[in-house]
């Protein structure tokens, strides 16, 4: 397979959340008690057929956009439910899916009166496609012939890529993604041989893993793709998810602290997590792949191609207990080489807000900028731990005590958080007013204001986001804009994720539901959904790319619009504790930054990738997977330097410096003789 992390898979070992949803409206979110149909037999554990309907008129109930199950909707759970039975889309030819989908759309109404007759039946029908593709794959590189073709690619988006529309056709694409995949075990240093005895290992395991799948989780995927077919927040969380959802939205996790990825059967580290376990034993790397697991006294378990929710449980733990890993770092040549963690809670001291000072001189005068990087809104309910809302507001009065002239502050990796946080930091900047305005449904908005009248930072103000930043950091990102508090510089805009979700606990046998019930409202009145938040000036960026936003997502829901709530003086700019944005203001910065960037030479670098990108529309050709092989990769053993500013950062400083200078010329040019 093309060498691109699957978004979907990316699970965490130690890491506060950045569900980009709100914990404080998800708690209270309606506690619903689900009984089967009246004269249906309730089943007693898990998941049961009875129990659907139940559950999908509670989704319908609840959501924020669609509350009956017309046409569209069914199209778009149906287009899940593919997802989830085919998603490389190999093992159906176009007219066969599309029959599939037509039935399965003309059904729909039966899985409502609990019948699951054909859930079963589709089921038996995946197992068997399956075990053919297996077969195939068997077949294929038991040829004497076998060998790779430099000159084959693949579009790496199966939605993009589509089903074959013949057979002929399907068994190409199949070589292909043969193809790909042995690159990549060579890359991972297997010999010939051994990549071939994996990748047949891999689908053997495949098959297994489709066969062994009970009624209950074949239920539970038909009931998850009805929620993300409502849109791609509302889920069905099993027992298992449930635990692995509570699990990821806690503060306080034991484990290793590695962030993992599944690519092409291996548990990549995407990353190294500072303050974690890992981080501190210092041995493992960004990139590394986890090839075996052993608890204290027990001999290693293999775990390629395991499912990655499968190793992170083998490898979290309770604090204080050894996980061994077999690590297999790519290079030339390869590098496996065993390390043993001692499992301990993250350190929130390496997650939480940062700030430093950075001389930039402007002018021939030597300005000093404070930055101000806050990773996500995360937070404990105990007031003995660490909150975002604390540790801001004492590093903010640091900036004022340093007197520093101007403030970047850096949402750039903010993937959202607690909103409860992302509305008093709002308030840190502003004196008073709504910082966002939260509606259900049709319901009329609530809005919710500024919870004190001080400003604790009046000064030149910088906010430097990106596609990644999201759901709570775009509400303080796009109040401080539209407050013309602060100039938004980085990617063309935001990730766009304006919905809010609600966790309804069901019984333990049960799980969760997770439903998107509202949407938030900037104070200017539009919502961030979709439209995310536009930055005043765009610096070049590889994730400024539209993939990397909610509308790439299938079924996004649109965004909407609310009448403003800014309160009035905002407009005629009747300030005396801050100078407001204006457009005259905007315009200036941007033309300097414009010279700045086409002279860079890092921005040079950084346009002729996105440039690159673009040409290849996500097709990858087996040539440059077969090229990283020949060069082993060394790029992999190389970790990167966190502290290196990104040009798109050391570009915020020199915008902020600018800003500086003409409000201080401003100032200067209207102070009183």
């Amino acid at each position: 397979m093309p060498r691109t992390p699957d978004r979907l898979s990316k699970m965490n070992l130690l890491r506060p959340s950045s569900w980009p949803c709100s914990r404080s409206l998800a708690a209270a979110a309606l506690s619903i008690a689900l009984l089967a149909p009246a004269g249906a037999a309730r089943a007693t554990t898990g998941l049961s057929c009875e129990a659907i309907p139940g559950l999908v008129a509670a989704y319908l109930q609840h959501h924020v956009l669609y509350h009956a199950l017309d046409e569209p909707l069914k199209t778009r759970v149906v287009d899940a439910y593919m997802t989830r039975i085919d998603p490389t889309r190999t093992l159906y030819l176009d007219a066969e899916a599309k029959q599939l989908q037509a039935t399965l759309r003309d059904g729909m109404e039966a899985f409502l009166r609990s019948d699951c007759t054909r859930l079963a039946a589709i089921h038996a029908d995946v197992v068997a496609r399956t075990k053919k593709m297996e077969e195939f794959v068997r077949a294929e590189v038991a040829k004497p012939d076998f060998a790779l073709d430099p000159k084959i690619s693949l579009q790496a988006d199966p939605l993009k890529r589509g089903f074959p529309k013949t057979p002929a056709e399907r068994d190409a694409l199949y070589r292909a993604l043969i193809e790909f995949q042995i690159a990549n075990y060579r890359n991972a240093g297997l010999s010939m041989d051994e990549a071939k005895e994996q990748l047949v290992h891999r689908y053997e395991v495949l098959t297994k893993q489709t066969a062994e799948q009970d009624p209950e989780d074949q239920r539970a995927a038909f009931l998850d793709a009805f929620a993300t077919g409502l849109d791609p927040h509302s889920n069905y969380l099993s027992p298992d998810d449930a635990e692995e959802f509570d699990i990821q939205m806690g503060l306080s996790l034991e484990g290793i602290g590695l962030a993992l990825s599944s690519r092409d059967g291996y548990a990549v580290v995407e990353e190294v997590i500072r303050g974690g376990a890992a981080d501190r034993q210092g041995s493992v790397k960004r990139k590394d792949k986890i090839v075996a697991v052993a608890q204290e006294g027990a001999e290693p378990v293999k775990v390629v191609d395991f499912k990655l929710r499968d190793v992170v449980r083998m490898i979290r733990g309770p604090k204080g207990t050894p996980v061994q890993l077999t690590v297999l770092r790519p290079g030339e040549p390869p590098k496996r080489f065993q390390v043993t963690i001692v499992r301990d809670k993250i350190d929130l001291e390496e997650q939480a807000a940062k700030l430093r000072f950075e001389q930039v001189e402007d002018g021939g005068r030597k300005l000093k900028l404070a930055v101000l990087e806050l990773p996500s809104f995360y937070g404990d309910r105990d007031a003995s731990k660490r909150q975002a809302e604390r540790d801001v507001r004492n590093l903010l009065k640091q900036v004022r005590e340093a007197k520093a002239d101007g403030l970047l502050l850096d949402l750039s990796r903010n993937g959202g958080g607690l909103l409860d946080y992302a509305i008093s930091i709002s308030g840190f900047f502003v004196r008073d007013g709504g910082i966002v305005a939260v509606r259900p449904g049709k319901e009329s908005p609530r809005v919710f204001s500024d919870p004190d009248d001080g400003i604790l930072y009046s000064g030149p103000m910088v906010v430097l986001t990106s596609r990644v930043t999201a759901s709570a950091s775009e509400i303080l990102a796009g109040a401080l804009q539209d407050y013309k508090r602060a100039l938004v510089v980085g990617d063309d805009q935001t990730f766009g994720k304006g919905t809010v979700q609600s966790v309804m606990p069901l019984s333990e046998e049960l799980g969760k539901l997770k439903v998107t019930t509202a949407m938030f409202f900037r104070p200017g009145g539009q919502s961030t959904q979709l439209a995310g938040v536009h930055s005043d000036i765009v610096l070049p960026s590889l994730s400024n790319n539209e993939e990397f936003a909610e509308g790439a997502q299938p079924g996004a829901l649109p965004t909407q619009s609310i009448p403003p709530y800014v309160p009035p003086r905002i407009e005629d700019g009747g300030f005396t504790t801050w100078q407001p944005v204006t457009s005259e203001i905007v315009a200036t910065l941007a033309a300097k930054s414009k010279q700045r960037v086409a002279t860079s030479e890092e921005f040079a670098k950084v346009n002729a990738d996105v440039a690159k990108a673009k040409k290849n529309a996500g097709v990858v050709e087996l040539a440059e997977v077969i090229k990283a092989e020949d060069k082993g990769e060394a790029d992999d053993d190389a970790e990167p330097d966190d502290k290196k500013p990104t040009p798109q950062l050391t570009e915020a400083l020199r915008i902020l410096a600018d800003y500086v200078s003409l409000q201080q010329a401003k100032l200067a040019s209207t102070a009183k003789p």
